[in-house]
């Protein structure tokens, strides 16, 4: 009953073992995402400044543009007049030429008019004065370069205004990559920040449930604590009871000896255990002092029947005295310190009240407990190195519920070389063999 109510503690406890690997993980990954997105806070602020540059630059283009257009402006304005000045000028030189040609005048009208000629450029105005008594062809030659020069700058305008905005239009191109780049690097932000925030969520119910679950384990430890020690008291009664049971049916039985009923069939009183001391590294009969005592089958070890004091077979120490998996809940077992079995652990279990406790040092003859009549008699053997209630032909896989094995055939002839009856084979060979270097007896 007590494995049982253990095995539902372990049940209940692992999952919430299992549950830790999970948050571990997510923890991790917040972890992760926090750093992404810090590096991508980073590279926005980057993004921003870039952006921002390329702001300033295309405004600044945009103003050059602006500026060479009305440079621009102001050049056509200044080749329009000039080109006015020029055609008039060129109409009255035409007319003042004819004029002196046909009358012999030309020498002094020339300058008269060119000092009162109003003309928006003061280095033709020169030009024109200086020429003015010069020959046609020169004063034409003067006002045309003049001209060409004003169109010349006209046309550098130009081009500088078409840089400026090809310039603008680069500027525009670069400002909307960059504005693409800092609107997906902010979606990537929100979608890492909201991913964190999931995460945590995640984190913190899982938590909870890993409290709840620990919560429920240490319920369950405690129930199952609550249960183990109302079996072992349970199983104390039962013994006492047992043993209280046998001591009447002993007295009883003296009594029918005292009164001369019976005496055929009466085993007689318990006999009081004589303790033996044999030499060391030598073993004496266990139940020498077991009255009734009869044999059984062999099995894992070996059955008997009877009631009276069971003994240690030689030197040893006590590692166990309970088990609830055993009938009767006994299981007495003890590591054998020295003989040719030294190192072994004997088991003596089922319906026998200890006598001993744990960490004891026995001697050969010390008295073990007392086997009383109950319904399952008593089993010994070959026990597992840890003494917790398993024995070596079933550590082995030799046991199969009712058939005899290697190691119960093993004890019984020890028990016999000692003075013991042996028990009864179920199967011969017994079940399987025993370990290598094994004593035999």
């Amino acid at each position: 009953m007590l494995g049982v109510i253990l095995a539902v503690v372990v049940a209940i406890v692992a999952p919430a073992s299992a549950e830790a690997a999970p948050i571990g993980a997510e923890k991790a990954q917040v972890g992760a995402d926090q750093a992404q997105a810090n590096q991508l806070q980073q590279q926005i602020v980057h993004d921003g400044a870039a952006l921002q540059g390329l702001v300033e630059r295309y405004d600044q283009a945009l103003a050059n543009a602006a500026a060479i257009q009305a440079r621009i402006v102001a050049a056509e304005d200044r080749v329009a007049a000039d080109r006015q000045a020029s055609a008039t000028a060129d109409a009255h030189l035409r007319l003042l030429a004819l004029a002196s040609y046909m009358g012999g005048t030309a020498g002094g009208t020339l300058p008269a008019w060119f000092a009162t000629t109003n003309l928006t450029s003061l280095a033709v105005d020169h030009e024109y004065t200086d020429l003015a008594a010069s020959s046609l062809t020169a004063a034409v030659a003067v006002v045309e370069a003049d001209q060409q020069r004003t169109q010349a700058a006209e046309a550098g305008l130009r081009n500088e205004e078409a840089a400026a905005r090809s310039a603008a239009q680069l500027l525009v191109a670069q400002r909307q990559a960059a504005q693409s780049a800092l609107t997906q690097d902010n979606g990537r932000l929100a979608q890492l920040h909201g991913n964190v925030q999931a995460l945590l969520a995640s984190i913190a119910t899982q938590q909870q449930a890993q409290e709840a679950a620990a919560e429920q384990a240490l319920a369950a430890r405690q129930a199952a604590a609550q249960a183990a020690q109302a079996v072992a008291a349970q199983a104390a009664q039962a013994a006492q009871a047992a043993a209280a049971q046998a001591a009447a049916q002993a007295a009883a039985q003296a009594g029918q000896r005292a009164s001369g009923a019976g005496a055929s069939t009466d085993p007689g009183p318990i006999t009081p255990v004589t303790v033996v001391h044999p030499a060391p590294g030598s073993y004496t009969n266990p139940l020498a002092s077991v009255r009734a005592l009869n044999p059984e089958r062999i099995d894992q070890g070996v059955d008997y029947s009877g009631y009276g004091p069971v003994v240690a077979l030689g030197d040893g120490t006590v590692l166990s005295t309970t088990n609830s998996g055993w009938p009767g809940g006994t299981f007495i077992a003890y590591r054998l310190s020295d003989g040719p079995a030294a190192g072994l652990v004997v088991y003596v279990a089922e319906d026998i009240l200890p006598a001993v406790s744990v960490g004891e040092h026995v001697t050969a003859g010390t008295p073990l407990g007392t086997l009383y009549e109950g319904p399952d008699g008593m089993e010994t053997g070959w026990a597992d190195p840890s003494g917790d209630g398993v024995t070596m032909a079933r550590d082995a896989g030799q046991f199969s519920g009712a058939n005899s094995t290697a190691y119960g055939a093993n004890f019984s002839q020890l028990l016999a070389s000692l003075g013991a009856p042996p028990g009864i084979l179920q199967n011969n060979p017994p079940t399987g063999q025993l370990a290598p270097g094994w004593p035999t007896f």
